[in-house]
């Protein structure tokens, strides 16, 4: 995963109405609940079946760190679907999504008419139609190159371009990003 994927998993989070589980028992429970069987948690979780129904049963209540950090990823990742699919939709089709970001951005344009790439720091709201493409091409499974694209072209028409309105040969490039974040 990349920078922009896991800047969108976190902003996903974000949306949720209502914190997740957070005892192991509860957390493996709502997993058994999900996938409706303790064998396939365990296949999950890379676990046994056995270990599985302990923490189910609460009869172990503290796993190794890394299946602790796996049941709760795995947890995360299925809470509240339909809250965070409803708040996709509306960054994609009405409200757009904010970007900050410090990262270097290349310049290419007639010469003499722009600075040489530097590290800046934005945030800039992009339209729903960058936040569309943007998820669209997550749930594709898009590189993180493909996606870096997009939002460099968001960038580029809403904060260097201004709309337009300035700078109309400018290319800009989006590399070294140093942080990522997006809100919806």
């Amino acid at each position: 995963m990349g920078d922009i994927d896991d800047a969108l998993r976190r902003a996903d989070e974000e949306t949720f109405t209502r914190e997740p589980p957070k005892s192991t028992r509860a957390r493996v429970n709502f997993l058994v609940g999900k996938l409706k069987s303790t064998r396939a948690v365990a296949e999950l979780l890379g676990v046994t079946q056995r270990s599985v129904e302990r923490y189910r049963t609460g009869a172990r209540k503290h796993p190794p760190q890394d299946i602790a950090a796996r049941i709760e990823a795995e947890v995360r990742a299925r809470w509240q679907p339909r809250v965070r699919d409803r708040r996709r939709r509306q960054a994609a089709t009405a409200t757009g999504i904010t970007v900050e970001t410090r990262a270097r951005f290349g310049y290419t344009a007639p010469v003499g008419s722009t600075d040489d790439g530097r590290l800046r720091r934005l945030t800039v709201h992009l339209p729903a139609d960058y936040a569309n493409r943007l998820f669209d091409a997550q749930q594709r499974g898009a590189s993180d190159r493909h996606l870096r694209e997009i939002v460099a072209e968001g960038l580029q028409e809403v904060y260097f371009k201004d709309g337009g309105r300035r700078a109309d040969a400018l290319e800009v490039e989006f590399t070294d990003i140093d942080y990522f974040d997006v809100s919806f």
